[in-house]
């Protein structure tokens, strides 16, 4: 599991790192490189969310390295506060953005629906 782990993290900085020499205008960028980094960075994430057990700090780790990456593509300081890309949108966030817990919470509602197909445990409970 712990090796699982590593490799989310590791294929998240390396997104992170390809992010950051771009050209691009932020405008033309942010939409681009989310996308990237969802596929590059946050995809092996997804597939392992609701099956590995995450501990917070690990959650807040990986939260780290994907706010790096938006503000890589934003071409902001790293000292940039990170509410711009950790709050909802409502209060001023950028949907952009996928956070850990948010991409967790898909994965676990995922899973139940998968399990809520065919006729077993999780079905009964409903």
């Amino acid at each position: 599991m712990s090796t699982t782990r590593e490799v989310v993290r590791e294929k998240a900085r390396v997104a992170r790192y390809l992010i950051k020499p771009h050209p691009l205008v932020p405008d033309i960028s942010t939409k681009f490189f989310a996308k990237f980094f969802a596929q590059k960075g946050i995809s092996a994430y997804r597939f392992s969310a609701a099956l590995i057990k995450w501990s917070q700090s690990g959650l807040e780790g990986l939260q780290k390295i994907c706010v790096q990456a938006h503000k890589n593509a934003w071409h902001v300081s790293r000292s940039t506060a990170n509410s711009l890309y950790t709050f909802p949108t409502v209060e001023g966030g950028q949907e952009e953005c996928p956070l850990p817990s948010g991409v967790l919470e898909q994965a676990l509602l995922q899973h139940v629906n998968k399990c809520m197909r065919h006729d077993g445990v999780v079905k009964k409970l409903c």
